[in-house]
């Protein structure tokens, strides 16, 4: 995993399509959420995802703890990447990983005030039953990880690309005017963005997004000379 950009998010194939058309590599959707509303159903995401195709790929982003459900999902979605975003403890990892070893898992860092210790402990427990981690931010007043608009301390996520023997992609916050300053402070395997690609009646805006992988693949450029 190497210049990856993700935009987590979809209401529908037309959206779909578009982001596949500007460059996004991965199409995130979140789906069995404890704080934010889904953009679509369950039954209306793999009508979306039957039109992604390779190079681009699709991921479940949940709150999911559970192996069984979490595979469970992923066979009726047919998507062979699941982004874990919620707390779950090493045994269902490792489970899930024992259970469908072909599943490519990503684990959430959620950023809060002086929490790296902790963050710095999950890798170290982690790292060996996923396959990448992605930072993301964390809301006091809503409670809510990730999807919140809003980035975080990225000291931190730069000790966390430094630690981690697996590719950590960064989220929380970014768009086209900081993904650029994010990728060259931080020198992360990704970057995803959300609420920071949409216009105000919550579509994906295309030319926000066309910016967004333009900045980000010039300054991926930048940091592997």
């Amino acid at each position: 995993m190497k210049d990856l950009i993700q935009i987590a998010g979809m209401i529908d194939k037309e959206e779909a399509a578009m982001l596949m058309n500007a460059g996004v590599d991965y199409l995130g959707f979140p789906l069995r959420l404890p704080v934010h509303k889904e953009d679509l159903t369950e039954d209306e995401a793999v009508e979306v995802i039957k039109i992604i195709s390779p190079p681009h790929r699709a991921v479940l982003i949940t709150y999911l703890d559970n192996a069984d459900e979490i595979i469970k999902l992923c066979t009726k979605l047919n998507v062979n990447i699941v982004q874990l975003h919620g707390k779950i403890s090493k045994e269902e990892l490792e489970r899930t990983k024992l259970l469908r070893p072909g599943l490519g898992i990503i684990k959430s860092l959620v950023v809060a005030e002086n929490n790296f210790p902790a963050l710095e402990k999950m890798v170290e427990t982690l790292s060996t039953f996923v396959d990448a981690f992605i930072t993301d931010t964390f809301d006091p007043a809503t409670g809510a990880e990730g999807a919140t608009g809003k980035t975080h301390d990225w000291n931190i996520s730069r000790k966390l690309v430094e630690i981690s023997p697996k590719p950590v992609i960064i989220a929380g916050g970014l768009n086209h005017t900081n993904v650029k300053k994010a990728i060259l402070e931080i020198h992360p395997a990704g970057v995803d963005a959300h609420t920071g690609v949409e216009s105000k009646d919550g579509r994906k805006n295309y030319e926000m997004v066309k910016r967004f992988v333009e900045e980000s693949k010039e300054s991926f450029a930048l940091i592997r000379q």
